[in-house]
């Protein structure tokens, strides 16, 4: 059931980082994983960050035996280049030094410190900082020095704060696969609370815990609690009620927005074996843009999971019905753009943007796969991401991003795009590129990407650009 994956996934840490195994204190042992579902019959509900996109940061080193506590120091170099695109911008160079620190009580705490330092190599004209000063020019980027932070590693009940990299709230008619950081300038930590009080369960996000951006909060009704009291399966049928508001006053000024919906679910068949097995499952909604009088929307359509000790596979397929200049997914990965400039033939603010009426196929699906085990959370060897919506007047998005871990770990390759409108005038398209590869027994490793970026300008337009990263780093993940 795809809802109900959305609320029981287990966080992960999204970024630049990746997946690496872990070390834990000597007197530490790793509980095996379980399914939450049925662990004590209770649902054990957490924040839904899409797993297949965002990659897990690489697991600390051990600090000790017998304190139950461990830590990684990383120190990573790289040279990183800023190259004008379209005949736009000047060419810019960096050398970047990006040093972390990771302390971890596993099932209890988890802090990340450090943020990339970029000191001016060439370019940048007359006057230019020798720190690049995008990086630190309001109060929202001194957020990007929490890396991660995570306070009660049981759910339903903890905070996180962090990068929001392919975010879903819950049902995901509102914010889907969104990123916080999509503004290549604008570098805030993102905030996830969740909480249950059966038969409700919560979960809200801010998308800037240092600025009056984006925020919102789904509340969920396990309705079978309701009528029949507490079952060995929660959430079989169930109500959820969202609304999303953004205050545009960080990151760049854009105008206010406010969306909300109304959903239901229910799962049609459910097959468990072990920790496997299938779901299958409907949701329906509604949702509109309060004060706005006739902008609706409605949607319906079916999800599917299946998962064994090496797949874990998902995958949505909904009919979306649009009115008035309300859309679902509004808040997506394109949503830190849009905001100012929308794609396609009119250059306006999402806020200011007349959607189409009309009616769409979203689609969805998320592909994990490792050949030993995915009990290990971020060790997979095969990562897919994808999720693309075709409209009836000729409108198509997508965005997905695929990753693979090869030669026993020792070399990771990840691929990313986005494309937006295509199909239509002013359609928008990026793409990236990493790769890292670990040698010297895992201590060092060389690092590698490039890809292209689109900057918000004074103007409220977006300018092209691309970047290019090379370089080394160290730690004592290994």
């Amino acid at each position: 059931m795809f809802m109900r994956w959305a609320v029981v996934l287990l966080l992960v840490v999204p970024g630049v980082g990746w997946a690496e195994e872990i070390a834990y204190p000597d007197d530490y042992v790793a509980e095996e994983e379980v399914d939450p579902v049925e662990a004590d019959g209770d649902a054990l509900l957490e924040p839904s960050v899409d797993e297949g996109n965002a990659l897990v940061e690489e697991e600390p080193a051990a600090s000790g035996s017998g304190s139950g506590w461990a830590n990684r120091l990383s120190l990573e170099t790289t040279t990183w280049a800023l190259l004008p695109r379209g005949g736009a911008g000047r060419d810019e160079g960096f050398l970047q030094v990006h040093p972390r620190l990771e302390v971890v009580k596993p099932g209890f705490l988890q802090v990340e410190l450090g943020a990339p330092v970029r000191l001016r190599m060439w370019g940048g004209g007359e006057g230019a900082s020798v720190v690049r000063r995008e990086d630190w020019d309001e109060l929202s980027d001194w957020g990007q020095v929490v890396q991660n932070l995570m306070v009660g590693g049981d759910a339903p009940n903890f905070v996180w704060v962090g990068a929001l990299e392919s975010y879903t709230l819950l049902s995901g008619h509102l914010v889907r696969r969104y990123n916080n950081r999509g503004n290549p300038n604008y570098n805030p930590a993102g905030a996830v609370v969740t909480g249950m009080l059966r038969p409700l369960y919560v979960e809200a996000f801010a998308s800037d815990v240092l600025g009056a951006r984006l925020m919102g909060a789904e509340v969920v009704l396990d309705v079978q609690h309701i009528l029949m009291g507490r079952q060995p399966y929660p959430m079989k049928y169930a109500l959820s009620l969202s609304a999303v508001h953004d205050w545009g006053k960080a990151g760049g000024a854009s105008e206010p927005i406010t969306l909300a919906h109304v959903d239901g679910t229910a799962i049609l068949v459910s097959r468990r074996k072990g920790q496997g097995g299938f779901e299958l499952q409907a949701n329906a909604g509604w949702g509109g843009r309060p004060g706005e009088g006739g902008a609706w929307g409605a949607v319906a359509g079916l999800g599917a999971e299946y998962m064994s000790s090496t797949v874990d596979m998902r995958a949505r397929l909904e009919g979306r019905l649009q009115r008035g200049g309300f859309r679902q997914g509004a808040f997506g990965p394109d949503y830190e753009l849009a905001r100012f400039q929308v794609a396609g033939p009119t250059a306006v603010p999402q806020a200011d943007a007349s959607f189409p009426d009309g009616y769409s196929a979203h689609g969805e699906l998320i592909f994990n796969w490792d050949a030993e085990s995915l009990g290990v959370l971020g060790q997979r060897h095969f990562r897919l991401s994808i999720g693309a919506e075709v409209f009836n007047w000729g409108r198509v998005d997508v965005d997905g991003r695929l990753e693979t871990q090869l030669f026993h770990r020792n070399l990771s390759v990840g691929v990313g795009g986005l494309a937006v409108g295509a199909g239509q005038p002013g359609a928008r398209y990026l793409a990236s590129a990493d790769a890292r590869w670990r040698f010297l027994g895992g201590k060092l490793y060389a690092v590698g990407q490039g890809g292209t970026l689109l900057f918000p300008t004074a103007e409220g337009t977006l300018r092209p650009g691309a970047f290019a990263s090379v370089g080394l780093g160290v730690d004592n993940a290994r």
